[in-house]
This record gives structure tokens, sequence and C-alpha cells, in this order.
């Protein structure tokens, strides 16, 4: 009951409902494990302030910096540099929601606690799945995880050493993956989808969410994604972010159902384009989607309110700044604005999004027979490293340090994530009785 009345706390602080109201984000989160840990940022911090999470004091002697706060194998992906405007594509951490001043640990704790819950999320699919090809591919085992969180950690430092020796700086990113490497698919799906891409009028971000059968451009009628909004709303709405854009905007909708631990929020998206637009792909480049979101407080600041002073800026700023830090180069819409008394983050969708479910690096030939969740792993581990350090662009105190002081601590951390997995685990089945119950 003590277990249960802590979830309940945590769910209502950040969802300002409780479970037995059945809100979409809750029903999802009691689904999976994975999902639930996606779904409850805010209780980790209170499992780690309260010390249910042991994390030696030393590294807490680590400088702090930009963290991302909901750090998991879900929100690294592909994305397309400086939002839909720039011509790269990189592997990069790729939600900053909860980013804030804080304590890098919290950043690889969280992360490492994702690997064995994607894991098991793979295998309950499995276990629960009447698809024979799905059931009969390999999966990882825990004993990979740990392979893979001990990669993790060792590519994070292998980043902080390369950054002293001078072989890579700040404007370095993951930009491409051979064929033998479990992210080479994802990085050429994302290829494809840039402007100018063979896959740009099928799958990119503007071509996913408009009509491109009809003239004016417009979002797609989808009533499970979007939902009309009344003109004197949207003519209000326009109105106020239009000098928050780089063009016209040309429709706007609201955004159902979005993302797990913001599912709740509101958000809407922008159709910025020129006037006089046609879905020709030459054209269409021109166009891109903002999102305006409905922003928060970061969950780490629920219980570690003091960190830095640059915490107390408002909740969309704080994220905006964290991001523009955190990111090689940051959207080029990136901005935030007070709305209907709150706060609201402006920022481009990228055309060429892609993200990862546990699915693409725990099952299958490659993830659990070529070392491809190590590979993955590494490759979180490096790019987090790097949007860590961006951090502090005047020394190398940071690196230094996390040399210096993480690599003894490692093997404790990964064997607390497992334990933590297996909370993570109990506190899902929980939150499902709580749903069953109305309790």
């Amino acid at each position: 009951m003590i277990r249960k009345n802590t979830i309940r706390e945590q769910l209502q602080l950040v969802d300002e409902v409780t479970p037995e109201h059945s809100i979409n984000k809750h029903i999802k989160m009691a689904s999976s494990p994975f999902f639930f840990f996606r779904g409850s940022a805010a209780l980790m911090y209170q499992d780690i302030a309260c010390g249910l999470i042991d994390i030696p004091q030393a590294l807490y002697t680590l400088p702090l910096t930009n963290i991302v706060g909901d750090c998991h194998t879900g929100n690294f992906g592909f994305i397309s540099e400086e939002g839909s405007h720039g011509d790269t594509l990189i592997f990069a951490p790729n939600d900053f929601d909860d980013a804030c001043i804080g304590n890098m640990i919290w950043d690889l704790f969280r992360f490492t606690v994702s690997l064995y819950l994607s894991q098991k999320h793979c295998q309950n699919l499995q276990e629960n799945s009447d698809d024979l090809k799905l059931r009969q591919k390999p999966l990882v085992t825990e004993q990979q995880v740990d392979s893979a969180a001990l990669a993790f950690f060792d590519q994070y430092l292998h980043a902080c050493t390369r950054s002293i020796e001078g072989t890579l700086n700040n404007q370095s990113a993951l930009t491409e993956f051979d064929k033998e490497h479990i992210l080479h698919k994802r990085w050429q799906k994302g290829l494809q989808r840039m402007a100018g891409g063979a896959a740009f009028l099928t799958s990119s971000t503007l071509a996913k969410e408009l009509d491109l059968t009809k003239a004016p451009l417009r979002f797609k009628t989808n009533p499970q994604r979007f939902e009309p909004i009344p003109e004197q709303h949207k003519s209000d709405l326009m109105k106020h972010f239009s000098p928050y854009v780089d063009d016209t905007i040309l429709d706007c909708v609201e955004r159902l159902n979005a993302g797990t631990g913001s599912n709740n929020m509101r958000r809407y998206y922008l159709l910025v384009g020129p006037k006089q637009v046609n879905s020709d792909a030459n054209q269409l480049n021109l166009c891109h989607i903002v999102e305006v979101k409905q922003q928060r407080r970061a969950a780490p600041l629920h219980n570690f309110p003091s960190l830095s002073p640059i915490n107390e800026l408002n909740a969309a700023h704080l994220t905006v700044n964290c991001q523009r830090k955190m990111q090689r180069r940051p959207d080029l819409v990136l901005d935030d604005t007070l709305w209907q008394q709150q706060n609201w983050l402006v920022r481009s969708r990228h055309h060429a999004r892609v993200g990862l479910d546990p699915e693409d690096f725990c099952l299958g030939k490659r993830a659990a027979q070529k070392q491809g969740l190590q590979q993955f792993a590494q490759s979180c581990g490096y790019t987090l490293a790097l949007a860590h350090m961006r951090g502090d662009r005047r020394s190398l105190n940071f690196q230094q340090q996390c040399i210096d002081t993480l690599p003894e601590y490692v093997p404790h951390l990964i064997r607390a994530a497992h334990v933590y997995a297996k909370q993570i685990e109990v506190d899902c089945s929980l939150l499902a009785e709580m749903l069953s119950n109305g309790d």
C-alpha cells in the first residue's frame, strides 16, 4: 500500500490526476514496465531523493551540467540537424522536455535501467504474441544487457578521453554507420526522408502529416491523431505564434495522444511555409511543421529544486536553453512563449526524425547474435557524453573529473540499475491493479 501511494502521489504531481481517472497515459503505462518507466520520470527522482536508489555520494562531486532528465533508450534517434532546415542527419538524444541543470549520473543510471526494461518489454511481446515469426526471433539475454550496459559506460568515458586528447570536440557527432552496425538501416531510412531523399514525399514528417492530394496544403483528417481547432481559437493561435516562426502559418491542428511522458500535455502542429505552395517536392521542402507544446516542470526539479539558479527559468525557457546547449546545431525555430497563462515550447519537427523501439535493438539476429544491442548502447553512450560535455565550452574539467571518478563505480551502478528495473516491473503491476480496482 505504501508503494501504491508513492506511485499515486507522483503521477498526480505530474499529471494532475490520479490513476482512478484512467487517462490514456496511465493506461499505456500499465501495459509495459518500459512504458511505465517512460511515463514516470519523476518517480525515479523521488526514489533517488529518499534513498531507494543507491547512487554513491562520490558521483555527486562531479560537475553539474545540462542533462536530458528523462534519459532512456526511446529518447535517442536520428534527427535532421537545425530542425527541418539542416542537411545533416545525426544520431543523438532527441527529447529535452525534462532537460535541466543536474547530475550527469542521473542520465547514465536512467538509461541503464531502460536497457533492462527494453529487454523485458520484448520478452513480454514474444510471450503474449500469436505471431509465430515474432516469437521465433532471437531475443537478447539479461547477460547481454549487462554487457551492453558496460559498453554504454565505456563509450561515454571513451568520448571524454577523446575530448581531452583533442580528437573530438563540441562540433563532433555520429553521422555515419557501416553495414554491420545495427543502426545502419535506421540511418539509411533517415537519409531517405531528408529533403531531396527518395522517401521525402512518402515518409518524411511532412508527408506523414499532410494531405498531399489536395490544395491548398492542409493536415490530414485523422481523428485518432488530430483534433480540428475551432475558427476563433485557430485565429488566436495563429496570431500569437506567427512571430515565432520563419514563414506563414498555413494550417494548424491540435495533436492528440503523442508521446508517453508528456502524453497528457496539450500540443499543436503548425504547417509553416510560403503562402503559395504545392505538394511538388521542390515546393514542399520549403515547408516544415512547428510544434507548439505546453511545457511543465522538468522531472528532476520536483525533488531537487535548488541545483542551479538556471533551473528557476520557466519550464519552456529552461528546455530551450538546455536544448541549445546540448545539441551541436539546434533547431532554427526554437523558442518559448507565454500564452493563455501557460508556458509553451515552440520548435521545429524534424523532416527525418527516426526513432527506435526496444524491438529494434533487442530482437533479431543482428541484436542477439551480432552484438547489435552493444552497438546501440555504445552509440548512445558516445552521443550522451557529447551532449553533457557541451555544458562547459571553456574547459575540459567535466571530462577529466568523469574519467577520474566514474570508472570505479560502474559495476555498482549497473547492478543498481538492474535491481531498480525489477522494482519498475513491480510498479507497473501495481499501477495495473490501481486501474482495474479504481483505487
